[in-house]
């Protein structure tokens, strides 16, 4: 294998090792929950999660040209809105149904980079998904539309975090780029939190502690190593290879918050994930080539 190969598949394992630190670091995140409510467990990921990244990598500002900053603002904006959009979602529905839901998102951008018509197919078999998991009730019997609304959100602007993440590490050395980012939208959320959430409650030394592993499993892992993998791959090859991210949150789910989705919710996680498998292979065989 060639030093360019080699590289991709490297990036490759990064997007996966990150995968998997993002969605137990959710299933962690439900116990925030009750002591800080949704808005303060964001809050406290972001707060936490940008001071311990500007300590480490002390970010140079000086000299950042216009079009950089604008790339670190959009990215600071898809993950506010893609992080409160999915913990809102996580609320109201399983975990593994809604990181399903989400990464239609991603789907939907390799299908629409992606210039071979097969790419479709692959596209209605995740709606198919979808539909499946929409079949899926609580335990009273009634489908949570708006836990579904909410992950649709975080789908859309997970497309979106995936561009603005692959522009700013463009132009930034790096992680700089993503510690600016998380810390803006820790300083964005703030005047929110100090409004609806209870600091004493949030400065207890267990439920800080679980903040700070959250912070950590679900920011600080998963976007270093998906920046660091975005200089080798391409936006939809990236995209395509959260294919695992459906079946790694169910299992986190089930294993670290006892989540049932039944059969129906199964099925639907196998046809999405069939489909982000196969958008793979088809985005290989369109002969996309990395960014770096």
């Amino acid at each position: 294998m060639t030093a360019g190969p080699r590289r991709t598949a490297g990036a490759a394992l990064l997007v996966v090792v990150a995968s998997v630190s993002q969605e137990v670091g959710a299933a962690f995140a439900v116990g925030l929950f009750a002591h800080l409510g949704t808005l303060g467990a964001v809050f406290t990921r972001f707060a936490v999660a940008g001071a311990i990244l500007c300590a480490a990598v002390r970010p140079r500002l000086r000299g950042v040209s216009g079009r950089a900053w604008l790339s670190v603002l959009a990215l600071a904006a898809t993950l506010v809105v893609m992080n409160f959009s999915f913990y809102c979602a996580i609320e109201r529905i399983p975990l593994g149904i809604a990181v399903t839901v989400e990464v239609i998102g991603p789907l939907i951008l390799s299908v629409a980079t992606n210039t071979r018509r097969v790419a479709w197919l692959w596209a209605v078999l995740a709606f198919a998904g979808v539909a499946l998991l929409g079949l899926t009730r609580h335990d009273d019997g009634r489908l949570d539309a708006a836990g579904f609304g909410f992950a649709a959100v975080a789908g859309a602007s997970w497309a979106g975090y995936i561009l603005a993440s692959s522009r700013t590490a463009a132009r930034f050395r790096r992680i700089d780029g993503l510690a600016v980012a998380t810390g803006l939208g820790a300083l964005a959320l703030a005047p929110f939190a100090v409004l609806f959430v209870d600091f004493a409650d949030a400065l207890r030394a267990d439920v800080l502690g679980l903040a700070v592993a959250v912070s950590v499993l679900s920011s600080l892992v998963p976007y270093s190593l998906e920046l660091v993998s975005l200089r080798h791959l391409h936006p939809s090859v990236f995209a395509v290879l959260t294919s695992l991210s459906p079946v790694v949150a169910a299992l986190s789910g089930l294993v670290v918050l006892g989540q049932q989705i039944g059969a129906f919710g199964y099925l639907g996680v196998a046809f999405v994930t069939a489909a982000s498998i196969g958008a793979v292979r088809s985005a290989h065989a369109g002969r996309i080539e990395p960014l770096g």
